[in-house]
């Protein structure tokens, strides 16, 4: 701790950073300490029955995301912040999963990737808190390292992990992003949010793969999201059918949670909808070669995933669409691509505007 800063003055800087993170762009900020076994032990058996697919990673540096202090030594108190991101009314979201026509994006995705936006505020609110109060040992991450960050924010009251794991304000829905400092600053902390998800299963209902396996445990292997964005594989075909128009992503279980009425839209430039993702048909995603497809998602979190897995997903979806003269000339024009993974996506599709997959509901 900076000798400037004596224990007195902890509760004032407190409030200062929180003043900060307001400047700075973040709708939300709360302060807590690094206590998460409870969050260990739930994340130790999710990871003992295998449930996160093939993150690796995930696994590799399990007990680190729980313990701050072995990440970054000093650490004794972690800043949560969030950032709202939802631009538009749920009900385009959902006009859109229901026009088997167009390509569904998660929402989040759709304009520049938040990753580089929170770091660059983030660095400088800690700048900030540093000119007030001297150097301090200090780290910020955005989805970066093993980091707990949804149990963190939890403690700092930005609100509770809801029964489909994603974070939820009782003042402001679901549609925010999350980043971290961790600081060895002893600030004194918040209430951690308590729980309002109730009686409502509605997120556990609506998952289109039964991702949500229980309450606040998601079956990492069924999971749209994962499944379009970490898989770099085939997707097991028995999950292709239950996909539906959904590309990149899924916002099903967010779309469908009461909390989100209340949800804070934003019109954060860097978050709007870039080369009409928000509107695009399939056949005109798939048609992107390479060079379009890096060249369009420049600066965009869909680029991580690459071109072919573009193509993977955007066949299943066609494979799911009804039929029509548009998709089976889009498939088509893949049958020779020159990936083997593509092409299986690409056979799987057209097979079933032949038929021989049975009915559009995968039986």
């Amino acid at each position: 701790m900076p000798e400037a800063v004596s224990a007195a003055d902890m509760a004032q800087l407190s409030l200062r950073i929180r003043q900060l993170a307001r400047e700075a762009g973040f709708q939300r900020c709360g302060i807590s300490d690094i206590e998460l076994r409870e969050d260990e032990a739930h994340l130790a058996d999710w990871l003992g029955k295998g449930l996160y697919g093939t993150m690796e990673w995930m696994a590799r540096h399990g007990a680190m995301r729980a313990r701050p202090h072995e990440l970054l030594p000093g650490t004794v108190r972690v800043i949560s912040v969030g950032l709202d991101y939802g631009p538009k009314e749920d009900a385009e979201a959902w006009a859109t999963l229901n026009n088997a026509e167009r390509a569904y994006v998660a929402r989040y995705a759709l304009g520049r990737d938040y990753h580089k936006l929170m770091r660059n505020r983030l660095q400088k609110l800690a700048e900030r808190v540093a000119a007030e109060v001297g150097p301090f040992g200090h780290r910020v991450f955005v989805d970066s390292a093993p980091v707990l960050e949804r149990a963190l924010a939890r403690n700092a009251g930005l609100g509770w992990i809801g029964k489909h794991t994603c974070l939820i304000d009782k003042d402001g829905g679901s549609w925010f992003f999350l980043g971290e400092i961790y600081v060895d600053l002893p600030l004194p902390v918040d209430a951690p949010a308590t729980a309002h998800c109730g009686t409502c299963t509605r997120c556990i209902e609506v998952c289109p793969t039964a991702a949500i396996i229980a309450p606040y445990r998601l079956d990492a292997r069924r999971c749209i999201s994962y499944l379009t964005i970490e898989h770099d594989g085939a997707i097991p075909t028995e999950m292709r059918p239950l996909m539906g128009n959904r590309i990149y992503g899924c916002d099903d279980c967010q779309l469908v949670c009461p909390w989100n009425k209340f949800a804070r839209r934003t019109d954060e430039p860097d978050f709007r909808a870039r080369n009409n993702l928000d509107t695009a048909t399939l056949p005109e995603l798939f048609a992107w070669e390479e060079d379009e497809f890096l060249r369009r998602t420049e600066g965009s979190p869909i680029r991580r995933s690459g071109h072919e897995r573009w193509l993977r997903n955007i066949a299943v979806a066609l494979g799911n669409a009804a039929p029509s003269p548009a998709a089976r000339q889009a498939l088509e024009s893949r049958r020779g691509h020159p990936s083997e993974l593509v092409r299986e996506h690409v056979a799987w599709g057209l097979e079933r505007y032949d038929g021989e997959r049975g009915t559009r509901n995968g039986e």
